[in-house]
């Protein structure tokens, strides 16, 4: 399949290339095509094989995991009250360093900001916008729309529509757009797995940007954002990736859609940048993320058997010795709806985590060498303890409705403390960011986050379900469904204005 426009020769990674471009005849380009899908799938198992989640655990695992759980069960069994109470004292300390951690955070974006970087000085590069769509027919228009309100020359853009072999709508739609340059239709061939990462893979073979972002299907990009990423790159030659704050549009659709921009909120405006000021690897988002062409060929791309490839990412940029740090203009997306749409995207996050904690984890020693003390301890937290919580939620929700309506339950003063704390640090969060953002939705959804955490645990349980039936199944979240998205115009003169 390949290139819709005829595919060019490939040039290296951040070369510019003129508007020119030889035509390869077919033979070749489908030779090119071939081999582009096998770099696409097999590159980083090839290449760091214990860095990918094709297997979702090694011997070694196997063997170490089974002789802690053996041994925990032991314990169990041979003194339950010593097993719970250390079972419990774990929960304790995870739990106390994500709130501490979500507290600094919070104070820690109310400190006056540095200020912006100077813009990019010279003839702006060539930058690839990769557009990854499937089943995307509805909102694709849109899209086109917001990327064609991006401030930067045209003549510098390389667009790549990515379309699935397999999806005949999406690809009609695209084609009766009768788009024109910078568009250009990218049609992935069916292979397993049928992931976002590799489509994203298989694209890059006929990028021609020096710098390489990620757009999804239902993205409102900030019309300054691309010269925003390379005033950023500009300031530092070790940045390899900065991210875009993704803000979410419909919070008023639904509960679960407020809630959602909540978190959102907290992750992109308090979080990130916290992480960042620090010198610490961020959990990417799954787009909106601007790369390095140079860095990204460094860590071998996206891992196309992670179904969180932005956060695995993010670690290996980390481990490769790059940067990542933030910009201010944002992204408007959508945010799932109903609590359907919500758990198919939070188990397939979920599951995603456990995937980019068990690949850390096969040379922990290594990742601490090459990432640093610090940036270790931060992805065990965010990885380990994310997860950790996920599971945790529900069963600590139903102690504390046992503890109030049952005298004596199990939950003990340090539960109810840690309980209170929690929520405590989450209202603060919620009330820094709604300053922050200007938009009092977020304070909103705050007295009833006790009752969203705990469907994260449903999502789990589905999660650890899915990392051992199907792996490396890619949950499709759908687009297009929100009762009120914006129209870019409104979109992009408020981010002017932000």
């Amino acid at each position: 399949m390949g290139m819709d426009a005829g595919l060019k020769p490939a040039p290296t990674h951040g070369e510019d290339v003129g508007p020119s471009a030889f035509v390869a005849p077919a033979p070749l380009r489908r030779l090119a095509e071939a081999a582009a899908l096998d770099d696409a799938i097999n590159r980083l198992a090839v290449r760091r094989p214990l860095e990918s989640a094709r297997r979702t655990l090694t011997r070694r695992q196997m063997i170490i995991g089974g002789a802690m759980l053996a041994t925990a069960a032991l314990a169990a069994l041979w003194s339950p009250a010593a097993a719970l109470w250390a079972l419990q004292t774990l929960a304790a300390v995870v739990f106390a360093c994500l709130i501490l951690v979500r507290l600094a955070a919070a104070a820690a974006s109310l400190a006056p900001r540095p200020p912006p970087a100077a813009p990019w000085t010279g003839p702006l590069p060539v930058y690839t916008l990769l557009c990854p769509l499937f089943k995307e027919a509805t909102v694709l228009p849109h899209l086109v729309a917001a990327i064609e309100a991006l401030d930067y020359p045209i003549d510098k853009l390389d667009v790549k529509l990515i379309l699935e072999q397999d999806d005949h709508e999406t690809i009609a739609a695209a084609r009766a757009l009768r788009l024109a340059r910078p568009f250009e239709i990218v049609i992935v061939p069916h292979a397993a797995p049928q992931t976002k990462p590799k489509a994203l893979n298989y694209a890059m073979a006929f990028a021609r940007g020096r710098f390489v972002t990620v757009f999804d299907a239902e993205d409102a990009p900030a019309p300054g954002q691309l010269k925003a990423a390379l005033a950023a790159f500009a300031a530092d030659p070790r940045i390899g990736c900065v991210q875009a704050p993704l803000m979410i549009d419909n919070a008023g659709d639904s509960w679960i859609a407020a809630q959602f921009a909540a978190e959102y909120a907290f992750q992109f405006r308090a979080m990130l940048p916290f992480l960042a000021r620090l010198g610490l690897p961020a959990p990417l988002g799954g787009t909106s993320n601007h790369f390095r062409a140079e860095a990204l060929a460094e860590a071998d791309l996206w891992d196309p058997h992670n179904v969180t490839e932005d956060i695995d990412l993010g670690y290996r940029l980390a481990r490769s010795g790059w940067r990542i740090d933030v910009i201010d203009p944002p992204t408007w997306e959508e945010a799932p709806i109903t609590f359907r749409a919500w758990r198919k995207q939070r188990t397939r996050w979920i599951k995603g985590h456990m995937q980019t904690w068990l690949a850390l984890m096969r040379t922990p020693v290594q990742a601490v060498r090459e990432m640093g003390a610090p940036a270790f301890l931060a992805a065990q937290l965010a990885l380990f303890g994310g997860v950790a919580a996920a599971f945790a939620h529900g069963p600590l929700a139903l102690l504390i409705v046992l503890n109030l309506l049952l005298s004596g339950a199990a939950l003990g003063p340090l539960g109810a403390a840690l309980a209170i704390a929690g929520y405590a640090s989450a209202l603060y969060g919620a009330l820094v960011c709604a300053a922050l953002t200007r938009d009092v939705r977020v304070l909103r959804a705050a007295p009833t986050m006790p009752l969203y955490w705990p469907l994260a645990s449903i999502a789990a349980a589905h999660a650890l379900y899915e990392l051992v039936v199907r792996p490396h199944h890619w949950a499709k979240t759908e687009h297009g469904l929100a009762r009120r998205r914006r129209p870019v115009r409104s979109e992009t003169r408020n981010a002017r204005a932000a």
